[in-house]
């Protein structure tokens, strides 16, 4: 099988998981604990933290460890937006956000915030001029992803940046889940978001992995109460090991980021230009989009027909977003796009990733027609 679902999870690199495997053999004492063994694997938690935020371009005391890019993207809305109420009580998110984003805002609705959506254009790039008539001073939090997880729309993020940060007091909050290691993620000042979130399972590294990132110091409500670790913002045992694999997957894919960007975009361009043959095949990524991310839609079908089809072809494509690839209903993010109703159920996705050659994207050409004459008449 060739796997194109890179989007949804990675396969976890060799040397990430020899690294988990040697932290937890050697540095397995409690970093809380004040014995020599504890101090040793402190030591080791420091140190990832200190490579993430030199990556990122942060301090090291900005970087909180989580579980992966829902509990980061819960963090940073519903702590951002409790801890600075002061600030204003309204909640802007885009119209095509994760669901760990729309259901965070969602719950805030119910303590007495106001949450609005910035609508999208076709290829699910946000209007400009929608977030400024809707950026108001009562602002807390903007939540804007970086690249959207089912379609590739990659957002004007300076542009965003800039508009929040001089015209209101809000916080600007980015999700990179599917943008690092693709495209250049950091932080860039006031022309960048004020906190962003990676998940280590879309990196080539361990699933119950990530980190939510901040700028600089800020106020930020904890929504894990205990014993005050990490920052006294996540409290539990930290995870060492998991933490310093983390740092590998996040080193690696900083390093190989620039090749990868350059390769998938090149095969992106070649598939949508490929698509183009079908009259009935309409595509919803763009050559302005995401590098690694392709998605189309075929009138009058199920995705999950085409979905199954490839599979049986030897390739692993997916519906819009694995997410909630088992909900069949249709995504919100096809309905921000507003497609014609006879594309809607017929999305799918094909995302790349590490390993992936050009041999593999010509056989998904041959067998994606071997599979369209079957299902299509021309």
């Amino acid at each position: 099988m060739i796997y194109l679902d890179h989007s949804a999870t990675t396969k976890p690199n060799k040397s990430v998981l020899e690294t988990f495997v040697q932290a937890n053999e050697r540095y397995y004492a409690n970093p809380a604990s004040l014995h020599q063994m504890g101090v040793e694997t402190n030591t080791l938690l420091s140190r990832a933290r200190e490579q993430i935020a030199a990556i990122i371009k942060t301090e090291p005391e900005q970087i909180i460890f989580t579980s992966g890019g829902t509990e980061s993207n819960n963090f940073a809305i519903k702590g951002l937006a409790r801890a600075n109420k002061h600030r204003g009580t309204k909640i802007l998110i885009s119209a095509i956000e994760h669901a760990s984003v729309e259901e965070s805002a969602k719950a805030l609705e119910k303590e007495g915030y106001t949450v609005e959506k910035v609508q999208v254009n076709e290829y699910g790039v946000i209007s400009i001029e929608d977030l400024k008539k809707k950026l108001t001073k009562d602002t807390v939090i903007v939540s804007i992803m970086h690249v959207n997880n089912e379609i590739g729309a990659l957002q004007p993020i300076s542009e965003i940046a800039r508009i929040v940060h001089e015209n209101s007091r809000a916080f600007f909050h980015m999700d990179a889940v599917q943008s690092f290691g693709k495209i250049p993620v950091h932080f860039a000042g006031e022309e960048g978001p004020d906190a962003l979130t990676v998940s280590g399972h879309k990196i080539n590294g361990l699933k119950g992995t990530g980190f939510l990132a901040l700028r600089k110091q800020v106020n930020i409500e904890t929504i894990i109460h205990g014993g005050g670790q990490e920052m006294g913002l996540r409290s539990g045992t930290v995870a060492v090991p998991q933490a310093v694999a983390l740092a590998k997957a996040v080193r690696m894919a900083h390093e190989t980021q620039p090749a990868h960007e350059e390769q998938f975009s090149q095969w992106r361009d070649d598939l949508h230009a490929f698509l183009q043959q079908f009259p009935y095949v309409r595509t919803l990524s763009s050559n302005n989009g995401a590098p690694h991310i392709v998605s189309c839609a075929v009138q009058g079908l199920r995705g999950e027909i085409l979905v199954n089809a490839m599979q049986h072809e030897g390739f692993i494509i997916s519906t819009s977003s694995a997410c909630s690839s088992k909900d069949h209903s249709i995504s919100h993010v096809v309905k921000a796009i507003e497609i014609d109703p006879s594309y809607e159920k017929g999305v799918i996705r094909i995302s790349i990733g590490e390993g992936i050659t050009e041999k593999d994207i010509q056989a998904f050409k041959i067998a994606f027609k071997k599979v369209m004459m079957q299902v299509k008449e021309f």
